[in-house]
């Protein structure tokens, strides 16, 4: 089977070079198995490997004797193996010692001795446009940030075809795959999530109902400030057992999964008294989630274009998360107490920043524009730096820079 080049691969490779063991943490099914695979000597499958159960029982140690990089897959299943490696790593003092993956994230109590200065970590997202092959890689993030001016030809992404795209999201198994076959992974991927990912991360069992109903409310209110009392009110369906509570406990299960991941609101200094709002936006970790949540056709995709858009903003998000983070970039949203908003704001660690806002039309951009505008004109550059970009992410369309300074950029042209 082909494998496709993740922009994960050359950042593990630099932190085994750094680290003794590398975490690589992501959604079930974005990859991170194989992009291990690539550069492990050998691998163990915690969640398939029976002898594994014996040797944690009779002497955890001797797991850790294979080639290095070794790979421990889905080691959570395993979570007291966090201390042996740990202590096996202080006691041979070498870089590029094991490769730790996991579909969740184990709880505190397995990792109550620190990792520090021997764990590197790394959050892998489902595959990227670029990642993917449909992007053409023309224009990158980071150039733009440096003030490049875009240049790229017509992207023609119909809306058919990209309503498809977005159904067979960034999963290394949808690769090659149909419309009507993306669909199906989708609606599975969700059940499965909702019947047993859930129960098995929590250690209880969980009600596979209420999990769908939240599902499906995070689907409903995909790339908005939904509060968790929206979200309970949403879910409830005559159901007065689906309170605060049982959500706030479910979203924190799905956080452990890495199904979810909530877009953070942007602090920054501002002229006018306005204030910052807080709230984060609801978001999945691949859009195709929250298709197959709410079982939708790309004839339903097509039939409520809002909604569409709602989804291409997160589609969106998830890849500026991807193509930030090679630089170590953070990625948040702004809104302020007079209901003026931007889509995306991108960090980086040296305060470096840029303003995005997603529009799946190109009918939409003189207005993005323009708001882009009026945000920045808002920034107190005392404070904080001036934008080092505006730009408007588009559906289809060509990559250029407006006469007023902000920039155009087809999702299909990006790429880190």
């Amino acid at each position: 089977m082909k494998y496709y080049k993740r922009f994960t691969d050359d950042e593990l490779a630099w932190r085994l070079k750094n680290a003794g063991v590398v975490l690589i943490e992501g959604v079930k099914g974005c990859g991170k198995t194989e992009t291990a695979k690539q550069q492990a000597a050998e691998t163990l499958r915690f969640d398939a490997d029976e002898q594994i159960s014996m040797k944690m029982e009779l002497d955890p140690r001797t797991i850790l004797m294979g080639k290095v990089p070794l790979l421990l897959d889905e080691w959570q299943e395993y979570p007291r193996i966090w201390d042996y490696v740990r202590r096996e790593v202080d006691e041979r003092g070498q870089k590029g010692q094991f490769i730790l993956t996991g579909s969740a994230t184990p709880d505190e109590q397995a990792r109550r001795h620190s990792g520090v200065g021997r764990f590197s970590l790394i959050r892998m997202r489902p595959m990227s446009f670029y990642e993917k092959g449909w992007s053409s890689g023309a224009v990158s993030l980071a150039a733009l940030m440096h003030g490049e001016v875009p240049v790229a030809g017509d992207v023609a992404f119909g809306l058919g075809e990209f309503a498809e795209k977005m159904t067979l999201g960034g999963w290394p198994a949808t690769l090659g795959a149909s419309g009507k076959e993306g669909f199906r992974f989708a609606t599975d991927y969700v059940s499965l999530t909702a019947e047993i990912d859930l129960s098995k991360v929590s250690a209880r069992r969980r009600d596979p109902n209420k999990v769908m109903r939240l599902m499906r409310s995070l689907a409903r209110n995909i790339s908005t400030e939904a509060t968790l009392a929206a979200l309970a009110r949403d879910a409830m369906a005559g159901d007065s057992s689906l309170d605060n509570e049982t959500v706030t406990d479910y979203l924190l299960a799905l956080e452990r999964l890495m199904a979810i991941e909530d877009l953070p609101a942007w602090s920054t200094h501002i002229r006018s008294a306005d204030t910052l709002r807080k709230a984060p936006k609801r978001h999945f970790s691949d859009p195709s989630m929250a298709i197959g949540a709410l079982g939708l056709s790309v004839d339903k995709l097509l039939a409520d274009l809002n909604y569409y858009g709602l989804l291409f903003e997160s589609l969106v998000i998830r890849d500026l998360r991807i193509y930030a983070g090679v630089n170590e970039g953070r990625v948040f949203h702004y809104r302020d107490s007079r209901g003026l908003e931007v889509d995306a704001i991108i960090e980086y660690a040296d305060g470096t920043w840029g303003a995005f806002e997603i529009k799946l039309g190109i009918g939409a951009v003189d207005a993005a524009a323009a708001n882009l505008l009026a945000f920045a004109a808002k920034i107190d550059t005392e404070k904080t730096p001036v934008p080092a970009a505006l730009t408007v992410i588009t559906g289809n369309g060509f990559a250029h820079r407006r006469l007023d300074g902000v920039n155009v950029v087809p999702i299909g042209h990006l790429t880190a």
